[in-house]
């Protein structure tokens, strides 16, 4: 059963009391407010904005689709708003996973339960890696040096930490924590090629663990049924990856989870993310269900 507002604002304010006075994030009547700019000891300039989104959060259902690489999108006090790359590099994969935010909100739909999307794109701060990952900033990626990230301090890496990373990780929390059976659907993409490689051959891929791998291989097997698509098994990349998104709100509390990495030319407009959403949830529905009742 959904649980009240009331309740997910008494599970959320835990996880923020450790770096409220920090950031300027207090509790509010839904879920969080940003304390006034004047107010707030931390330096930057223009408004403090919660960096998520959530969709569906009073709906019912059992799943959490999340969507760590939502945006592409740059705070005003993260280097003025320019990371000093080019705009076509920007609506690249390495800013964002294209196309994943609006499958994401598709598929949460579908499966009639919540979703929660990064407000940040993963070249300010990636929150699918772990607070100690060398590669939670990323200095350079498929080729693009990222000017504004090339020579950060300890100070400025904590203050993305504190306003961005650690914010979207506790209402994550708070979202999986609403029932004790959620099962958690991480959604990216990949693009077709790296630079100066052939090209990738899997329209989808379904990432895991070793630590857990049971609704990834009934996922696996209920796609590799469908005789157009060509299903990876922890391709384009492995799905392990100690204190990742999945590691740290599924496998830490034994949670039913699974990560599916879509082609991003298939989903690069809302009528192709709406093709898949409508595909990915009856095979996701049964393939939890065959683990279930296996």
């Amino acid at each position: 059963m959904a649980q009240s507002f009331a309740s997910r604002n008494a599970c959320i304010a835990p996880r923020m009391q450790s770096f409220a006075a920090a950031t300027g994030w207090t509790q509010g009547n839904r879920w969080i407010t940003p304390v006034p700019q004047k107010d707030r000891g931390v330096k930057g300039q223009g408004g403090c904005r919660v960096p998520f989104h959530l969709e569906g959060e009073d709906r019912p259902g059992r799943w959490l689709v999340t969507c760590d690489h939502a945006t592409n999108k740059v705070p005003d006090w993260v280097a003025g708003g320019d990371l000093g790359i080019a705009p076509g590099d920007m609506a690249r994969h390495i800013a964002l996973d294209v196309g994943a935010a609006g499958l994401t909100k598709a598929l949460a739909e579908r499966l009639d339960s919540p979703a929660i999307l990064s407000d940040f794109s993963r070249l300010v701060i990636d929150p699918n890696r772990g607070e100690f990952d060398p590669t939670l900033v990323m200095r350079l990626y498929d080729g693009t040096i990222i000017p504004a990230n090339r020579h950060l301090t300890e100070d400025e890496i904590e203050e993305r930490l504190a306003r961005l990373y650690r914010p979207y990780h506790a209402a994550y929390a708070c979202l999986a924590d609403r029932r004790p059976d959620t099962v958690i659907v991480a959604i990216h993409s990949f693009t077709p090629f790296l630079k100066g490689r052939p090209p990738r051959p899997w329209q989808v891929g379904v990432l895991h663990s070793h630590l857990d791998s049971r609704l990834s291989h009934a996922l696996i097997a209920q796609l590799r049924a469908e005789p157009d698509l060509c299903v990876g098994d922890n391709e384009p990349y492995s799905g392990h990856l100690p204190g990742d998104a999945i590691d740290r709100h599924a496998l830490a509390h034994g949670r039913h989870n699974t990560l599916i990495e879509l082609r991003n030319d298939l989903i690069a407009t809302p009528e192709d993310q709406a093709r898949w959403a409508d595909r990915l949830a009856p095979i996701l529905t049964q393939a939890l269900k065959d683990i279930d009742h296996g």
